[in-house]
């Protein structure tokens, strides 16, 4: 059984994703996986609301999250971060009395590193030059400028995008794929 957190984000392995936890569900499943350093699950939210009575459809394929930081935010709230793990696809999902989203999943195999192709090394370029931009949130990620796989996720998790590109950037199992579908959405300065 792993916790569930349906969010109006997508996660993806290697990714940051820093959460503000208010909701006792969700502050019970994060004592509860800090405790037993386990990780949790995290889905797109198809319908329904990240708050209350929570998501009535989320997406069947996500990430596991791992809490690698936390602290009292100046608002009184739970801050914590975490670190994108693995994908994972949902084979049966249930709301606990609590509430909490919890599901039996099947975890997918890990993409092997790719390099970057020489027509999407552009692509690693501008990663190098904007992941600094972005501040704290990508100064731990471990950096591969030069992995096709890295480079696909880094870009999907960033760019301005509709939920659903990043939903089907998470569960294509083709490095080089996501690559050519995010590729026209870059304009690239030689041109």
């Amino acid at each position: 059984m792993t916790p569930l957190f349906p969010l109006n984000t997508v996660l993806f392995p290697g990714g940051p994703l820093p959460l503000r936890i208010f909701e006792t569900r969700y502050i019970d499943m994060v004592r509860h996986c800090m405790r037993e350093r386990c990780p949790f699950g995290v889905v797109l939210i198809q319908a329904g609301s990240e708050v209350g009575p929570g998501a009535n459809e989320a997406s069947a394929v996500g990430t596991t999250a791992r809490i690698v930081d936390f602290n009292a935010l100046p608002d009184g709230l739970l801050g914590i971060t975490c670190i994108g793990e693995r994908k994972f696809t949902v084979l049966k999902h249930w709301q606990q009395d609590d509430g909490l989203h919890a599901a039996d999943i099947e975890f997918a195999a890990p993409e092997e590193p790719t390099d970057l192709p020489e027509e999407y090394h552009h692509l690693g370029e501008l990663l190098r030059k904007v992941l600094p931009e972005l501040g704290e949130l990508y100064a731990s990620v471990p950096k591969r400028f030069s992995d096709a796989s890295w480079v696909g996720c880094r870009l999907a998790e960033i760019l301005p995008i509709a939920l659903s590109e990043k939903q089907y950037c998470l569960e294509v199992d083709d490095p080089i794929a996501r690559l050519a579908r995010l590729n026209p959405l870059i304009r690239r300065a030689d041109e």
